[in-house]
């Protein structure tokens, strides 16, 4: 029964540290900055969900400190601003017979179109990621194909894109370090 209690979002502070403000963190995502005021209980309610996205609102609010209710208006809240794009299953790509992980870089023809090269891109089902980068290479590839004798087909339609004059690949071995942005 709804009883339309309001529950407060802030945690429970002292009256000194009511009088402090909550320290706000910009985030920028891509080249335009997107202001987003983050104060220390929202970084934390991040961190926990970074951890263990199938936690409960309860067993967020346990650990930063607030009710459930306090954490699901919270996290709908970084959510609608973009703060919390989504929720997946990290899979283990090798189980699912996936076991070529490569980097492959694409160098632009003097004509190439950029949207046009980024469109024929992202029809290749082996590609996971493709960045536009600076530098000599226009896209940054991460392919993951079963075997090397695919990730070979996979090139040879890379270099029939119109605006690819050449790609150079590098086959990772290991990955010593991977982790999410920290926050």
């Amino acid at each position: 029964m709804d009883r339309g209690w309001l529950v407060s979002d802030r945690p429970k502070r002292s009256k000194k540290a009511a009088r402090l403000p909550n320290k706000v963190v910009p985030i920028h995502e891509g080249a335009e900055p997107v202001r987003a005021s983050l104060d220390d209980t929202d970084l934390a309610i991040v961190r926990a969900l970074q951890a263990n996205a199938r936690a409960t609102y309860t067993e967020v609010g346990k650990a930063v400190g607030l009710s459930a209710a306090s954490v699901h208006e919270r996290v709908h809240r970084l959510e609608a601003r973009g703060v919390i794009r989504g929720y997946h299953a990290e899979v283990d790509p090798k189980l699912l017979g996936l076991g070529v992980l490569s980097l492959v870089s694409v160098l632009p023809s003097d004509s190439m179109d950029a949207n046009a090269t980024e469109a024929a891109l992202a029809t290749v089902p082996e590609i996971e990621t493709a960045w536009s980068v600076a530098g000599e290479d226009s896209h940054l590839l991460v392919v993951r194909t079963r075997s090397i004798a695919e990730l070979s087909d996979v090139l040879q339609r890379l270099q029939g894109i119109d605006g690819v004059a050449r790609t150079r690949t590098a086959v990772v071995l290991a990955t010593p370090v991977r982790r999410p942005p920290t926050v």
